[in-house]
């Protein structure tokens, strides 16, 4: 079985970036063999569109609702369930598996296309393409083209496989308000030595990017009727902040973890500001305080909180309830803070409560009576024995967000990256207002915080008549309540667009789709059950207007005759 091609092509327009991902195979063999394809794509993205085709006949995925599909599947194929084409393989990424038998001196091309809307973190956008043909591939090509109407500021690429020969194989090209990356390496510069048939392409792919940006209310697009608009203000003073990192020494977190956590720390109170002001609290089935009190982030306190990090050690249960109230109540207690600063509560577990409350609904329902809306609560979940259900739910409930630390060497590493997104809020409150009777389906647009280096993005839907689309966002800074205003020409911002060859037809829309799905989803997590039913409606409804596999949606992959007909591909979650 030979792959003789394959060709990854990947537009990103204005952050919404379009991949297609095509394998040519050829069985060799004088009988049938198996013929395999297997990406790897990352979370963020939603598959759109997948398809087979065999000696000219063409296999489509069918996008169907998730229980509907289940149903046909479960008819099709009697004897129980099958493993699904999709699961989650890393951090970032999950991976796209199907294989067809294919006859001797047969054909199969495979073809798999996903979207998503690139999220800026550090001042940064990143496309990643996991690269893995595990065999020589005589044509091999990594297409990358970026249209970005703002201008283009920096691309940068990286990969963990790239060696002198191989870096002779990519170029790039760089405009204004385009990019184009071309990664074609022969037969002969994949090869690990030229004796052996082994291939050196085996890991990550990344570009990297970020574009201009005036010191205006944002930047607008508009195509076909929808419209995006951007807003990353940079260069405002710092918002000090109040934080109160809760840290789980449970018996669970023993040896390497609780070693991960006080590297981790240690960087973290480096980084910590001096009008910052902090606080620990360390629990298992006890809660303790370092301090009683938050204290300011001067060179001394932050000396004596390293000496504390460095004796943490774990053993005993897990009392999560009655360690977030002690937070919230640090929170509620503490003075001299400074007058206009951001409060924060950031949980670090590995586990289930078992100490104390362990119901956690009840958890949920205390948490969220105590911090009332004042403070954001960020949970940390090291691994895959905590309920990461209940730790989003709780952090979303609370203005946060939740993330899974994977248990790997690098976890220290990703500890302090999320500690680096949220450690320097420059917005609160932020209000993004457009004409009320001339915009429908906005997505969201109040946010309580906004952090250097990330970005804020609302779309939505215009009226056909409107000529000038006005907007005004309203926000606190650290200095002063601010009010910008900006006016974009519908006409003008649909030129745009309107010459740019590789630009997908109606991308904002996309784009929208996109971004309202995952707010729905993300929303219906901390909703109370009607309102969650109402949600995930809306949410299925776009995922089939716009052919997403989403959390509700499923693809029916169905094969020729003879071998087993159906299979289902999934949208994982990282809550399983």
């Amino acid at each position: 079985i030979k792959i003789y091609s394959l060709h990854v092509e990947c537009k990103v327009t204005s952050r919404f970036a379009h991949t297609v991902i095509t394998s040519k195979i050829v069985n060799r063999a004088n009988e049938s063999r198996e013929a395999n394809f297997e990406v790897e794509l990352p979370k963020t993205a939603f598959i759109t569109n997948f398809s087979m085709s065999i000696d000219g006949k063409v296999y489509p995925g069918i996008i169907k609702e998730k229980a509907s599909a289940q149903k046909e599947y479960d008819t099709a194929v009697s004897h129980g369930q099958s493993a699904g084409l999709v699961k989650i393989t890393s951090r970032k990424l999950e991976q796209f598996h199907v294989s067809v038998s294919i006859a001797a001196s047969s054909k199969v091309t495979f073809e798999l296309m996903y979207e998503e809307l690139l999220k800026r973190q550090l001042g940064k956008f990143e496309l990643l393409i996991k690269v893995r043909p595990k065999q020589l591939v005589k044509h091999f090509q990594i297409d990358v083209h970026i249209f970005e109407p703002q201008g283009i500021r920096f691309v940068e690429t990286d990969s963990t496989f790239m060696t002198n020969e191989l870096t002779e194989a990519l170029t790039k090209v760089q405009n204004e308000t385009k990019a184009h990356i071309l990664f074609k390496p022969t037969v002969d510069q994949q090869k690990i030595n030229p004796e052996l048939e082994e291939t050196l392409l085996n890991g990550d792919f990344v570009v990297r990017y970020d574009v201009k940006r005036g010191a205006t209310a944002g930047d607008i697009q508009i195509v076909n009727g929808y419209f995006v608009h951007y807003f990353a203000p940079h260069e405002m003073p710092v918002f000090p902040k109040n934080v109160v990192f809760v840290i789980d020494r449970s018996g669970s977190m023993a040896g390497r973890k609780i070693e991960q956590t006080r590297d981790a720390l240690l960087k973290i109170l480096q980084d910590l500001r001096p009008e910052d002001h902090f606080s620990f609290i360390t629990f298992n089935s006890k809660v303790v305080e370092w301090k009683s009190s938050l204290l300011q982030a001067t060179a001394e306190n932050v000396a004596s909180a390293a000496g504390f990090v460095r004796t943490l050690s774990a053993s005993g249960g897990t009392d999560i309830n009655r360690a977030l109230l002690t937070a919230v109540s640090g929170l509620d207690k503490a003075e001299r803070l400074t007058e206009r600063s951001v409060s924060m509560i950031i949980l670090l577990t590995d586990g289930q409560p078992t100490s104390g409350e362990n119901n956690v609904e009840v958890i949920q329902e205390n948490i969220q009576k105590a911090v009332n809306g004042k403070y954001a609560l960020f949970c940390l979940g090291f691994g895959f024995d905590v309920s990461y259900k209940f730790l989003e739910k709780m952090a979303l409930s609370n203005g946060g967000i939740a993330r899974r630390i994977y248990e790997n060497a690098d976890a220290a590493l990703q500890l302090q990256g999320f500690y680096q997104e949220v450690a320097t809020p420059i917005l609160m409150q932020i209000e993004m207002q457009y004409p009320e009777n001339a915009v429908e389906g906005l997505t969201q647009n109040h946010f309580k915080l906004f952090f250097e280096g990330s970005e804020v993005i609302v779309s939505g839907k215009i009226s056909n008549e409107l000529d000038l689309l006005a907007v005004e966002i309203k926000a606190q800074s650290h200095t002063s309540d601010l009010t910008l205003k900006e006016e974009a020409n519908v006409k003008e911002k649909e030129q745009v667009f309107q010459n740019q060859s590789y630009v997908f037809g109606n991308f904002i829309e996309r784009l929208w789709a996109y971004l309202t799905i995952q707010q729905l989803l993300e929303k219906s997590i901390s909703a109370q059950e009607e309102e969650q039913k109402a949600l995930e409606a809306q949410a299925l409804d776009l995922s089939l207007r716009y052919s997403f596999v989403t959390p509700l949606t499923s693809m029916v992959v169905t094969k020729p005759a003879g071998q087993q007909q159906m299979e289902l591909a999934n949208k994982p979650t990282e809550a399983g």
